[in-house]
């Protein structure tokens, strides 16, 4: 027997997506992720929304115009895109295969469409369902951001409700409670060292 055959552990980079509704803090535990320094290649999305005072283009998003993503459309740049209340979004393939092909596990902040979007293009894929404790403590998130307006609100309660009906698509489940973000983070990062000591590890094709 040679080494190379006893030597089990052969982790291949892993595609994970962070998914749940609106509100339930997937910006929030992928930006504690960043601060730890993993070494791991979070994913950049596009989106044609306006940015956000603290927001960061090229860090938080690519902020485009709808021409420009219009374009990345047209040239098939996209992995998945999707229209998110009346914005659009999408990853740049580019992007995630250079990543992937480095060698580094590579992170997506999705909502739940474009993780199923994913799943579909890549069955490897390993797909992570953020929520709360409870319906009231999302509402309550949402209704702090103070960014949408009443029917905005109302719209995005009524399709994180329909969205929390979709878990059972996902691989893992984690619950992001109030005051407990590092904890949430320490979970989804033990998922993927899990992932890692797979005796048949995924393999990402895209």
């Amino acid at each position: 027997m040679s080494d190379s055959d006893f030597n089990l552990y052969k982790p291949q980079p892993l595609l994970v997506v962070i998914s749940g509704p609106s509100g339930v803090g997937k910006d929030s535990v992928v930006n504690v992720m960043k601060k730890r320094g993993l070494p791991f290649h979070f994913v950049v999305t596009a989106t044609t929304r306006p940015r956000r005072a603290e927001e960061v283009h090229g860090q938080d998003y690519f902020f485009v115009s709808k021409e420009e993503f219009a374009r990345m459309i047209e040239q098939d740049e996209l992995i998945e895109y999707a229209i998110v209340y009346s914005d659009y979004k999408g990853i740049p393939k580019q992007q995630v295969r250079e990543a992937l092909a480095s060698g580094k596990d590579v992170i997506m902040r999705l909502d739940v469409q474009g993780a199923a979007t994913v799943r579909k293009l890549a069955s490897e894929a390993v797909l992570i369902f953020l929520t709360t404790q409870s319906e009231t403590e999302l509402v309550e998130r949402l209704k702090a951001r103070r960014t949408d307006t009443a029917e905005d609100l109302s719209l995005r309660i009524a399709t994180a409700r329909q969205e929390i009906k979709r878990a059972a698509e996902f691989d893992y489940v984690v619950v992001n409670a109030d005051g407990h973000l590092e904890e949430t983070a320490n979970t989804v990062i033990a998922i993927i060292d899990a992932e890692h000591h797979r005796v048949n590890p995924r393999t990402v094709n895209l």
